[in-house]
């Protein structure tokens, strides 16, 4: 299968192009800057800005499937505090904006967009101090997440919202990072933290999995 990762230069977006890669898929890793992972010769690289439309319109063609990993890897605190980052606050909503309408115009149908456990009802289920996190250090960036929900499930493709808990660096020293992720479609977690080669793993299983198309993933370590 052939499936394009936006936002692919570190964090979840370069684990996801890793996992995918490693399965056999031909994976195109688009990003703004060189991937913070090693380069692979199973992956094609795209320099890109996902604000600009006809850039991420040629590296959709001929895709099959569209991971979104989009984020602002600025300090949150500053962020808040400045209200600007090197990334535009509104990343998620507008960008992913963008990838919908290049994968209508290709005729790309299966999308897998990360967004963070949190959004929506699951806000109820967090503790005490991540609900005083999202609201004083992150809110600009929580209801950029909401509308960029909004825009996954107003999209009419066979999409899947994937909502990872706090996430964690990759650590081959540690149990639990080889485990398979808890991903449940009721809201349930099994702890407050997942590792990014954990989520990855999911985007993975979720490119092919039809029963997951339409459908909102919790997922925790």
């Amino acid at each position: 299968m052939k499936v394009l990762v936006v936002g692919a230069s570190r964090g979840s977006g370069a684990a996801a192009v890793e996992e995918l890669a490693g399965a056999g898929h031909l994976v195109t890793a688009f990003a703004r800057s060189a991937p913070g992972a090693p380069r692979s010769d199973d992956v094609r690289y795209v320099t890109g800005d996902v604000m600009d439309v006809e850039a991420l319109g040629k590296a959709m063609v001929g895709q099959d499937a569209v991971v979104v990993a989009l984020g602002i890897s600025d300090n949150p605190l500053k962020v808040r505090l400045l209200r600007r980052a090197s990334t535009p606050l509104d990343v998620r909503s507008r960008g992913t904006a963008n990838v919908v309408e290049a994968m209508r115009l290709a005729g790309v149908r299966r999308l897998v967009v990360q967004s963070t456990y949190g959004i929506g009802d699951t806000y109820a289920r967090l503790p005490f101090f991540a609900k005083a996190f999202f609201t004083l250090v992150i809110q600009p960036q929580v209801e950029d997440h909401v509308r960029q929900e909004q825009v996954v499930r107003a999209s009419g493709l066979d999409w899947t919202v994937v909502r990872p808990v706090f996430l964690k660096d990759n650590d081959k020293d540690k149990d639990g990072d080889d485990a398979a992720a808890h991903v449940d479609d009721r809201d349930e977690i099994s702890g407050l933290t997942v590792s990014r080669r954990q989520l990855a793993r999911v985007f993975l299983d979720a490119v092919t999995r039809a029963e997951w198309h339409g459908r909102t993933l919790s997922v925790s370590g």
